[in-house]
């Protein structure tokens, strides 16, 4: 019984939010309202708020499930590429609603959506790296790396979703996979010369 409900519940859920998403694609979300939304999937208004509290909850909901849904099923060390080649995939085949939650909640918010995934999904990606290299970076180092690659990658997703770069997902994949061992290769180097300059300076002392 208990099975039959939450379906019934997820099965309500998909279906206002597959309205939602159809309106996002063709007006700003505060122009979006909750009678139009039902109205759409042929239920009543007060049904919704068995489900969601408001419009935006409802956006959050479908985020989780389709776009961050991507990047969770992909955290494995060796399958980091194709979590954010899914998540680009994804941005590019739902350009305007994705556009829509941009424009309606602003860079910082809807960033929010990805960030904690995106960074787990970077940070393994960098060990990852550095573990081929043979490379053992602190985790202070490690931190602030990812967080710099975060902020990179999110900002690198939004000039590209409002068509400021013209290159296909699998092209944007291949130059992060590039831009991160370049970057994981020079700390390495960096740190392999401080320990020799370090190594030097002990053998000169008397």
């Amino acid at each position: 019984m208990k099975k039959r409900t939450y379906e019934a519940s997820y099965a309500a859920k998909r279906d206002i939010c597959d309205a939602l998403k159809g309106l996002m694609a063709q007006k700003p979300l505060g122009k979006i309202s909750v009678a139009e939304v039902m109205r759409v999937c042929g239920m009543a208004r007060q049904h919704f708020y068995y489900h969601f509290e408001d419009i935006y909850d409802a956006m959050r909901w479908l985020f989780e499930e389709e776009a961050v849904a991507l990047l969770r099923e992909h955290d494995g060390v060796m399958l980091w590429q194709d979590g954010l080649l899914q998540l680009f995939q994804y941005l590019q085949e739902n350009r305007a609603v994705c556009l829509c939650a941009l424009n309606s909640l602003g860079r910082d918010h809807l960033r929010r959506f990805f960030q904690a995934d995106v960074h787990t999904i970077i940070e393994g990606a960098i060990r990852a790296i550095a573990a081929e290299l043979h490379d053992q970076p602190d985790d202070r180092e490690i931190s602030l790396l990812t967080k710099f690659c975060v902020g990179a990658l999110a900002t690198l997703a939004e000039e590209w979703l409002r068509g400021e770069i013209p290159e296909s997902p699998e092209d944007l994949i291949r130059f992060v996979d590039l831009i991160l061992r370049d970057l994981v290769r020079g700390a390495e180097l960096r740190l392999s010369a401080a320990a020799f300059q370090s190594g030097s300076q002990d053998r000169e002392r008397p």
